[in-house]
């Protein structure tokens, strides 16, 4: 049977990431803030793959117990990969030190596609709430799909940082996705139905 697990120690187990960031966020200057800039961009984009993974992986494990757990405890994983984003986004804020500056890089490949990434996880993260399910009603799932969006411009914001030449960090951390992703599609379109009898 699928045991309930208090939403308190799922965000205790989410939060240890953020605790080792807090001494230089609590900064806000220096080189230990600065180097906050990759660990809450990695984190934001590691549980939004893991976040992404659960659907495939239903499909692949015919509804295994440990799948089912992370199906029904998906919002929190999108909600902190929402959190760690936003940490990124303000560690990048503060660091730039001017609004010149931010203008300057925003139209850099491998800044715009982060700052689409971060645009589109805001009305995500945003209508993740059961009042906001119910209001959105058939819109919500939608809505909802532009996470695959998000996913392609978090993927080219990451390689594209450590230039083209050497982008593996990226590609190892989403093979998961893309792999699973790869098997979900041949499930729903292409694999061989058996034959129905009229």
């Amino acid at each position: 049977m699928l045991k309930k697990m208090s939403p308190y120690w799922i965000w205790a187990v989410l939060s240890l990431p953020a605790l080792t960031m807090m001494p230089g966020l609590l900064t806000a200057s220096g080189r230990e803030f600065h180097f906050l800039l990759h660990p809450s961009g990695e984190w934001a984009a590691r549980l939004l793959i893991l976040t992404m993974c659960i659907t495939p992986l239903m499909q692949l494990t015919k509804g295994a117990v440990w799948v089912r757990w992370l199906r029904a405890n998906r919002r929190y994983f999108g909600v902190a990969s929402f959190a760690y984003a936003a940490v990124h986004v303000y560690v990048y804020v503060v660091g730039a030190g001017s609004l010149a500056k931010l203008l300057a890089e925003a139209t850099a490949f491998d800044m715009w596609t982060g700052w689409a990434a971060f645009a589109i996880f805001i009305p995500l993260a945003a209508t993740s709430m059961d009042y906001a399910v119910r209001k959105l009603g058939l819109w919500w799932k939608p809505l909802q799909k532009w996470t695959y969006a998000s996913a392609v411009l978090v993927l080219l914001h990451w390689a594209s940082l450590h230039g083209w030449n050497e982008p593996m960090g990226a590609v190892v951390n989403f093979a998961p996705l893309i792999v699973l992703t790869g098997y979900r599609l041949w499930w729903t379109y292409l694999r061989q139905r058996p034959l129905r009898m009229a």
